[in-house]
């Protein structure tokens, strides 16, 4: 169970406590009444984990597809809820920490309508979030999702995080140069780094690789590193329960 779903048995019927609780007012239960609760969470965690084709959680489960994306839909939002108080906000990281931050790309099918998703960096159509961590490796926050055109430095600003904190207790890549944090040199137009100026730069770059570890970390959640294939509309949401299906993960360790 913990390889398809990343979390135990018990966590999972946790889990299970948590939305009983948050759906107990509800006439109509949002899972379907032939996979029950329990089975339901499993169906979307397993989704969520693997990004796997509907049509095969179906045959595992002997139900139909209609009933797997049911249950998805009907679960996803309200993990979403019943975890947001495990998802950290801005004003809870630490003025007396230094951070690693970067952006990664949530990559989704190409959506002809919404052109402001498509990123020229990587060459296709996502919604981006920022990710800090502490310089062992702890991850620390993840801002909401913006469109994926959006510029790393445009994302960093967006979520006021660096509003109460000093950015020069930050580290980031040359996406965030100009934000006041602590970031490579870029070269020149029509010039060259000096020597120190590189050495700096491959200083600053041994201690990045921890953020981009933890960020690698996180895409184990294949729903947030392979093509999203749901409706667009549900995109924001479904990335928000898994940043707190990861938080919570983080919890329970």
């Amino acid at each position: 169970m913990y390889h398809t779903t990343g979390f135990t048995t018990d966590q999972i019927r946790d889990l299970c406590a948590l939305i009983r609780t948050e759906c107990q007012d509800l006439e109509v239960e949002p899972w379907p009444p032939i996979l029950g609760l329990y089975r339901a969470v499993v169906v979307a965690l397993t989704y969520l984990r693997r990004n796997r084709v509907q049509a095969e959680i179906a045959e595992a489960h002997s139900v139909s597809q209609a009933t797997i994306s049911r249950a998805i839909t009907g679960v996803t939002p309200v993990l979403k809820r019943v975890l947001t108080g495990f998802v950290p906000t801005a004003d809870e990281l630490s003025p007396s920490v230094q951070y690693l931050v970067d952006g990664t790309l949530l990559p989704c099918w190409s959506w002809r309508t919404d052109r402001c998703l498509f990123s020229g960096k990587h060459k296709t159509t996502g919604m981006s979030v920022q990710v800090a961590c502490t310089l062992d490796g702890a991850l620390a926050w993840i801002s909401d999702p913006v469109a994926g055109n959006r510029h790393d430095s445009y994302a960093i600003n967006d979520a006021e995080v660096l509003v109460t904190l000093n950015p020069g207790d930050w580290i980031g890549d040359k996406g965030y140069v100009g934000n006041g944090m602590i970031t490579p040199y870029k070269k020149p137009k029509g010039g060259e780094l000096t020597e120190w100026q590189k050495e700096y730069n491959r200083q600053v770059n041994k201690i990045r690789w921890v953020v981009e570890q933890v960020i690698a970390n996180l895409k184990t959640w294949r729903i947030l590193h392979t093509d999203y294939r749901r409706p667009l509309g549900t995109f924001r949401e479904t990335i928000s329960c898994v940043i707190g299906l990861q938080f919570y993960r983080i919890a329970c360790e």
